[in-house]
């Protein structure tokens, strides 16, 4: 038997790993949205969205999902401060939004506000969506495992998802090559994380897992939507007051712009998910253990 896992958000350096914790930013034009995008859903599994995210961010959010009750990400402590990973899930929603505008999604709670989940929820929630009609689900989390032995529960409940249902995973925020799960089942696409030089030239982010098992990279760090609230670590000084915007440094950003490049392609190629992934895949490695760099 396995012990039962543990499950974490890929947002930042919250948990101890060497990311970046979320910091205010300027508004983010929203892109226009673009029709056939419409017919495209990804599946969200992550701390949820804001219960606000309609109203907020209306350009961004309005009529690309269903709200439900147990989908919003409560976010705060009970202090009134946002948790260490609340708004993760509307961070990564809008990064989706960015890389195809337009696009419906879904999105389900598996982690709660710090980040943290457990290997049964998330089974739950991926067996969930796979009644549903989606064409990608985004997974900015993963688990280690006792000798880098992958998750049973997590490979059978991927395995029993439709199968023309692609499935991205962040990589990790570790900053070396030990796998993380789910990203490092075979036949799951596994998203590393680039960062930019001043002068705008790509490298590897330091804080980026990589490994002969991850597939694509793109940048992950990104600005994009998020709530209004103050953000505090123990022993700061004065909190860090959000006006619905953030940027964000970790694989769980880079991993939702590979999901919406797959729904933009998709649609303008009109193909299948796997066919669209496929097609992006198609490319030299970035460097390596980074797979293909994804723009």
């Amino acid at each position: 038997m396995q012990p039962h896992h543990l499950i974490v958000g890929h947002g930042g350096n919250v948990m101890g790993t060497p990311g970046d914790r979320p910091r205010p930013t300027d508004p983010v034009s929203a892109p226009k949205a673009d029709e056939r995008h419409a017919a495209i859903r990804v599946g969200i599994i992550d701390t949820g969205i804001s219960q606000t995210a309609v109203g907020d961010h209306s350009d961004w959010f309005k009529n690309r999902y269903a709200s439900e009750v147990d989908d919003i990400d409560k976010a705060f402590t009970p202090g009134g401060q946002f948790a260490l990973q609340g708004g993760h899930g509307t961070f990564v929603a809008g990064v989706i939004q960015s890389a195809a505008p337009g696009v419906q999604f879904d999105p389900e709670v598996a982690l709660d506000p710090n980040g943290f989940g457990d290997e049964e929820t998330l089974c739950r929630k991926i067996a969930e969506l796979g009644k549903k009609k989606i064409n990608i689900l985004n997974l900015s989390l993963g688990c280690y495992t006792e000798d880098d032995v992958a998750s049973e529960p997590l490979r059978v409940t991927l395995q029993n998802l439709p199968g023309d249902v692609v499935v991205v995973a962040s990589a990790g925020n570790r900053g070396d090559q030990r796998p993380t799960w789910p990203a490092a089942f075979c036949g799951v696409t596994a998203v590393a994380a680039l960062a930019q030089n001043r002068d705008g030239s790509l490298i590897p982010a330091c804080y980026s897992s990589f490994g002969h098992w991850v597939n694509a990279c793109a940048v992950g760090n990104r600005a994009s939507t998020y709530l209004k609230g103050d953000w505090q670590l123990p022993g700061e000084p004065a909190p860090t007051p959000f006006a619905l915007w953030a940027y964000w440094a970790g694989t769980s950003f880079s991993a939702p712009w590979m999901s919406g490049r797959i729904a933009a392609v998709m649609a303008s190629e009109g193909i299948t998910a796997a066919q669209a992934r496929d097609k992006l895949l198609a490319d030299v490695e970035f460097h390596p253990g980074y797979g293909v760099f994804v723009k």
